[in-house]
């Protein structure tokens, strides 16, 4: 465990709101952030961004951006990173399409197989780019099932495996085709680019997230899905691999307890819980919340109090 938490742990019960911004930013190489909540809400930028992230590439800081939001590919991300006018390459992100290509292709996905999508553009995106087969995706979102007496649905034998992510065409169809798939076709894998209750789709309200599709075809097939996106620890594996990086010298900041904050805690890194999202400070410190991080502030800009400290001194 590295000095920030240590110091995180000392506090005991809630965490400490972050006031030590020199400290935290000297103790670590690499920040991860999440993106809905912390970055952008919707298709709104959270206010001190492009100042915060400027200030911590000067610093020598690498920056790396972690996304649930399976419904773009990493190029996409750039492409709404740049219309933001945020400058961040596509290999400095890791969404959850991404993860779900990646774990597929460390598994040596047979290429006679192909990957049934419940998802949108993003996954299908990242499959094509790692070579993979795939079927289903936007292009099911019009077809319709005939329950008219009798009426048995085909499917193709082929699918090895189920990619469940947020889906805005999510229909009848689509359920019924995974849950054949995963039920009937032997060894079939079901895997979940993440497990989110909510989403910002909008910076006016949360929606349904990727979570409700997910528990849909948990429901009909009495399975557990493999969740590739964070908290698992797979997409940090990932990234401490593309970059080399030790994961004792990584702040994880995310605005959500489940997902963010347990994807770091899971990968041995330091936390930072920014309340501009999902998590509200009464949900931080309730007595029923067990998942503390090591620290808490209001936005990533309050980090920008760092370099305050470096000018006056």
């Amino acid at each position: 465990m590295n000095c920030c938490a240590q110091v995180g742990a000392e506090a005991g019960g809630s965490a400490p709101f972050l006031t030590d911004h020199t400290t935290l930013i000297d103790s670590v190489e690499t920040f991860i952030f999440d993106c809905d909540g912390v970055i952008w809400k919707g298709d709104s930028l959270i206010d001190g961004v492009p100042e915060t992230l400027d200030m911590l590439r000067s610093m020598g800081k690498r920056l790396v951006f972690v996304t649930n939001n399976s419904t773009k590919s990493r190029k996409q991300y750039g492409k709404k990173f740049e219309s933001l006018g945020l400058s961040v390459s596509a290999e400095e992100i890791f969404a959850s399409s991404f993860a779900a290509a990646a774990y597929l292709k460390s598994m040596k996905f047979p290429t006679d197989k192909k990957v049934y999508i419940i998802g949108e553009a993003g996954i299908q995106l990242e499959l094509k780019q790692a070579g993979i087969n795939y079927i289903g995706g936007p292009e099911d979102g019009d077809k319709r099932i005939d329950l008219t007496p009798g009426q048995l649905m085909e499917h193709d034998h082929d699918v090895g495996a189920v990619v469940v992510g947020f889906d805005r065409y999510l229909n009848y169809y689509k359920l019924q085709y995974a849950t054949l798939c995963i039920r009937e076709n032997p060894g079939c894998m079901f895997i979940a680019t993440n497990c989110d209750a909510v989403i910002h789709l909008t910076d006016a309200q949360e929606w349904a997230g990727g979570g409700s599709m997910v528990g849909a075809i948990k429901g009909s097939t009495k399975k557990e899905p493999l969740v590739v996106g964070k908290p698992s620890t797979f997409m940090m594996d990932c990234l401490a691999s593309e970059f080399n990086i030790k994961t004792s010298q990584i702040c994880m900041v995310g605005d959500r307890l489940d997902t963010d904050i347990l994807f770091g805690q899971n990968g041995g890194c330091a936390t930072l819980l920014v309340l501009s999202g999902v998590t509200t400070l009464e949900t931080l410190q309730s007595s029923e919340n067990k998942i503390q991080p090591d620290f808490y502030t209001n936005k990533i800009s309050d980090l920008l109090a760092a370099k305050k400290v470096t000018t006056n001194a």
